[in-house]
């Protein structure tokens, strides 16, 4: 009679799971706890900076993982010409409105080894499809940290002048930037250059077709290239909805190149995100490279409160004159049809159903 309604998470991993297997990713599972140093001396690249700790019966302090990625990459044969995996995993973070500890489910890949022009087309199509599976309505929108970083260079500064344009830039802030490069004495053409890039939003080719006109260094012009050789074979996997956003950046300690986020219409923060991360292996000591994301399905839950129609398949309410026995029976068979059921006493309040049913005695009748 009905089929039960998953919801946006489970239905996403469902969905993710066959879409990374049928590209040559394997499941991975890592422990839920590595050892604290892991995280401590990689607290740049972690989206949440507190780290839940604990002391093992060894006396040694440990952390409930806060990040998959790095267990993948510690726990990954450094001598792997290329190794393509899958996670889901819960991860145990502070949220966002900073109220103590929760445990989040993640889900997304890595690869590691050789990462070549193909290697990065298909982990950012597969970005895509993982947006096109969840909703409809999404963006994914692209950028290339070397066309930042190549500008930055073509300037003589310091760490802290640095780091303040980089924020202006992540915050799409057009007069913080233009208050520093007046503080710093930097070349018009230089602020021109800046303000241009973030600026800069719209279609991937259309708006690579305008960075590449632009007044910029060789580094960064190489750098725009590189993003249209990837549109080109994005064009070839029937990818849509791509954007260019150079405002989007991530920590440069750690990642290099190709970095993106991923939007759903009806949710605010972005639900995917990812890049190349060569200067993360490299801090590992590791003599590979790697490009990865993840999709965040905690913030799918507002999405999927706005999406469901429905609470349940079946409302079931009895009455005092109800023979429980065959209420039992009844709602044994709808769950047997795969139906969520919700069985309650006549009065105890109203649930959104796809049907509504009453007992009266031994007999069911429908509602409405």
């Amino acid at each position: 009679m009905f089929q039960r309604e998953l919801n946006s998470e489970e239905r996403t991993v469902m969905a993710l799971r066959d879409l990374y297997s049928a590209y040559g990713y394997r499941q991975y599972k890592v422990s839920k706890f590595e050892s604290y140093d892991l995280y401590a001396s990689n607290r740049n690249f972690l989206q949440s900076k507190q780290i839940l700790t604990f002391t093992d019966t060894n006396g040694r302090l440990m952390a409930l993982k806060p990040d998959v990625t790095l267990s993948i990459i510690k726990n990954t044969e450094p001598d792997a010409a290329i190794s393509k995996v899958y996670y889901t995993e819960n991860v145990y973070r502070v949220p966002k409105n900073g109220d103590g500890f929760q445990e989040i489910m993640q889900t997304g890949l890595e690869l590691i080894g050789a990462v070549d022009d193909y290697a990065m087309a298909e982990v950012v199509m597969l970005a895509e499809r993982s947006l096109r599976a969840i909703s409809d309505d999404y963006v994914l929108d692209l950028s290339h940290i070397g066309v930042l970083s190549g500008l930055l260079d073509s300037c003589d500064l310091d760490e802290d002048q640095r780091a303040a344009l980089m924020q202006a830039v992540g915050q799409k802030n057009l007069h913080r930037i233009r208050e520093l490069c007046g503080r710093y004495q930097l070349p018009a053409s230089f602020c021109s250059s800046l303000e241009a890039l973030v600026r800069l939003y719209g279609p991937l080719d259309a708006a690579l077709d305008e960075a590449e006109a632009m007044d910029l260094p060789a580094e960064s012009l190489a750098c725009v290239r590189a993003l249209q050789r990837l549109s080109r074979l994005l064009k070839s996997f029937g990818c849509r909805n791509l954007r260019l956003d150079f405002s989007l950046i991530n920590d440069m300690d750690y990642y290099n190149g190709l970095v993106f986020r991923g939007f759903i219409s009806g949710v605010a923060a972005g639900v995917l995100s990812g890049g190349r991360y060569d200067n993360l292996m490299a801090k590992m000591g590791r003599n590979q490279s790697a490009i990865g994301f993840a999709v965040y399905l905690d913030q799918l839950e507002r999405f999927d409160a706005r999406s469901r129609a429905y609470d349940v398949d079946a409302a079931l309410y009895y009455r005092d004159d109800s023979d429980l026995s065959v209420l039992i029976a009844e709602a044994q068979a709808l769950t047997a049809k795969g139906c969520s059921v919700r069985v309650l006493p006549e009065g105890a309040g109203t649930v959104r159903a796809r049907q509504t049913w009453i007992m009266e005695g031994t007999e069911v009748h429908p509602i409405g």
